[in-house]
């Protein structure tokens, strides 16, 4: 065994042996992170406080505010395939998927996820975010090739993750610009000019009100510009289109080599994780490039088996996308027989319009201690600036259900 010599040579190290412990000097007068308890009293003020609410496995509310929309969570088929896969495979992945965190498992998933939606290939995160970061990132960092900096176009609308997504993208070089939530027109106007590479990105389904983007038009935009067509079907998948693949799942849309998709497993397939489906040369570039994967630990099998388990359940009963999507017609209709500002829903989202953040969270809380769960929206999480009550409906509910979430919600209401 070499001997590492400490008399005459000097071992090639890059990092310091023992770390030496810093003495902290005294903190001058004013904590460095006093300016907190400013933002959180101004927050306070403006009825923007969020706190964490921790629920019992008893919980007996009636909940409409997850987004388990098939009723999946606690299928006894998706509850068992979890715990099998957690006896099979181990709690966690173990790390990143390029070094042990790829199972069996997890190809089992992406390849019965591409083959619904119809696309060539699928590439699993751990999480509908990771999922988004990656899909954004990876296709519209600038490249040595470039002859001018990619360009991003994007709903104004367009979720949290993928607004995120955007600034990394533009941090490392790129363009972007922003349309009018669900104007094709504005987005073509945007896409106009110039020998770069393009890219349209945008929600299929609001998170919002759940309102449908018109799909068709942009990728009619998409197409006489050059563009490559991104959508998150985050609250799509198992909600719409043909047997719940989805807004563009089924159709040839979903299968084109210029479309990349984004799903999550956390809604519909009531599990955890996300998605990234497309053609394979989109997936290997993924793989290679896109840091959400190469540098994050892989999806946990639990999950990815629950996840499989509710696609299969998806396709063996597929009325489940219309149950979920005729009860949400349903309470958005009652609501509004009610005199209540409701949207009409393309999906399992309904929101409610409320006078103010601080109202809303008092009809949150009235709800809540009638057995009621809604979620409550409310700046900066809306981007119109209106708060609102989020219904999110559910395919399992039944009329005893529904009645009694239009009762509980009009008697609350404010004022």
């Amino acid at each position: 065994m070499e001997r590492l010599d400490t008399g005459t040579r000097t071992a090639h190290r890059p990092w310091t042996l023992r770390a030496t412990r810093p003495e902290l000097e005294p903190l001058p007068e004013g904590h460095p992170l006093d300016w907190l308890d400013r933002a959180a009293e101004g927050r306070a003020r403006a009825g923007l406080t969020r706190r964490t609410v921790p629920r019992s496995p008893s919980d007996d509310l009636l909940d409409l505010a997850g987004n388990d929309y098939l009723g999946l969570m606690r299928h006894p088929a998706v509850v068992a395939a979890a715990a099998e896969a957690a006896h099979t495979w181990g709690t966690g992945a173990g790390g990143s998927r390029l070094v042990t965190g790829d199972t069996e498992l997890h190809g089992e998933l992406e390849h019965e996820l591409a083959e619904f939606h119809g696309s060539e290939a699928a590439l699993v995160f751990s999480s509908g975010y990771t999922a988004n970061l990656a899909m954004v990132t990876a296709l519209a960092t600038p490249a040595a090739e470039d002859v001018e900096p990619p360009l991003v176009v994007c709903d104004q609308y367009n979720h949290a993750s993928l607004i995120d997504a955007t600034r990394l993208a533009k941090a490392a070089g790129a363009r972007v610009a922003v349309f009018r939530h669900g104007d094709a027109e504005h987005a073509a106007e945007l896409l106009r000019g110039g020998p770069g590479r393009r890219l349209l990105l945008s929600d299929t389904v609001f998170s919002v009100d759940g309102d449908l983007t018109d799909i068709r038009s942009l990728a009619g935009v998409a197409r006489t510009h050059r563009a490559a067509l991104l959508l998150d079907d985050a609250h799509g998948l198992g909600v719409v289109g043909p047997g719940g693949r989805g807004a563009v799942g089924g159709t040839p849309l979903g299968g084109a080599d210029d479309v990349v998709v984004s799903v999550t497993l956390s809604k519909s397939l009531g599990s955890q994780g996300g998605a990234v489906l497309g053609s394979r040369r989109v997936i290997r570039h993924l793989v290679e490039t896109a840091r959400t994967f190469v540098f994050d630990t892989g999806l946990a099998p639990a999950a990815a088996g629950a996840a499989l388990a509710a696609l299969r359940v998806l396709r063996a009963e597929p009325e489940r996308a219309e149950a979920v999507r005729s009860r949400a017609r349903e309470l958005s209709e009652g609501l509004r027989e009610r005199g209540l500002d409701a949207s009409d829903p393309d999906a399992a989202v309904v929101s409610v319009l409320a006078p103010s953040p601080e109202e809303a969270l008092a009809w949150r809380a009235a709800c809540g201690k009638d057995g009621v769960r809604v979620g409550c929206f409310r700046p900066p999480s809306v981007p119109d600036g209106r708060s609102r009550l989020r219904l999110t409906a559910r395919a399992t509910l039944d009329n005893t259900d529904i009645r009694r979430v239009l009762d509980v919600i009009t008697t609350n209401r404010p004022g």
